[in-house]
């Protein structure tokens, strides 16, 4: 249990892919998992850089393995993106879009003006995981980019855990344009710290009081540890025990996967 790791935690920061699924396979009795969380008094924020999905359906897919919270306890990549360029062009922002419907819906609910055709006119590009990505958009979005626009991703994770294995994922897409472009992008999610500065506002505490719980070291742990937060790695997802011993920065915990961590 937490309390014999780390005594003084009061919230959780959890990543959901790797950590509490594998494509539509849960990790683990998530009902009795988030019961224990409750039962322990702790807060909870599931913090994903996936941003294939709305908020909404997150909550959806959370509800159909028995687990029912609320809206403001998900926070994803795209969300962190959508808060950035609203406050960074409160006049609007015209945004050309690669990603998955759930980016775009998200983007232009923060008052983007979302692109996915060959509209000239483009304040920034966005990049992520694309499932019906073309040759056609990459030219579009590294013309774009290379004609000045602002170009952001909205993460680096290359790959994604699913049961067939790991996938490619929107640091792929987002690689193959800083190659074409000739220009890096600024990333929104884990490991850049806007994500977990927003969970830290949402959850009222500060950093020593709350537990990061993530699969991937390099975004999950790194990001986390940035902002002064507690750690803890799981290895029911990425990144491998080998891996987090070779690792520059140690994960406090290492743990076979979250039942391990609460139950």
């Amino acid at each position: 249990m937490i309390s014999e790791y780390l005594p003084g935690i009061k919230g959780l920061i959890v990543d959901m892919d790797g950590v509490l699924w594998r494509g539509a396979e849960p990790i683990g009795d998530l009902p009795e998992i988030f019961k224990r969380v409750k039962i322990m008094g702790l807060k909870v924020i599931l913090a994903t850089n996936n941003s294939t999905r709305t908020v909404e359906e997150y909550l959806a897919k959370l509800s159909s393995f028995g687990v029912d919270l609320e809206a403001w306890q998900v926070i994803t990549s795209a969300q962190a993106v959508g808060i950035q360029l609203q406050k960074e062009y409160p006049d609007g922002c015209k945004a050309y879009v690669i990603g998955q419907p759930s980016l775009k819906s998200t983007l232009a609910g923060y008052g983007l003006t979302v692109f996915d055709n060959g509209e000239k006119d483009i304040h920034v590009v966005v990049a992520s995981i694309d499932l019906n990505l073309t040759y056609h958009k990459l030219k579009h979005a590294a013309l774009l980019i290379r004609s000045g626009c602002e170009f952001i991703g909205t993460n680096p994770d290359a790959t994604y855990p699913t049961p067939e294995g790991l996938l490619p994922g929107s640091g792929t897409v987002i690689g193959a344009l800083e190659i074409a472009s000739g220009r890096k992008a600024r990333m929104a999610g884990k490991p850049a710290p806007l994500l977990y500065k927003l969970v830290l506002e949402r959850l009222g505490l500060a950093p020593e009081e709350t537990l990061a719980v993530g699969d991937r070291l390099e975004t999950d742990i790194v990001g986390a540890q940035a902002a002064g937060i507690h750690t803890a790695l799981v290895l029911s997802g990425v990144s491998t025990q080998v891996q987090a011993h070779e690792f520059k920065l140690q994960p406090e915990i290492i743990i076979r996967d979250l039942t391990e961590l609460i139950l």
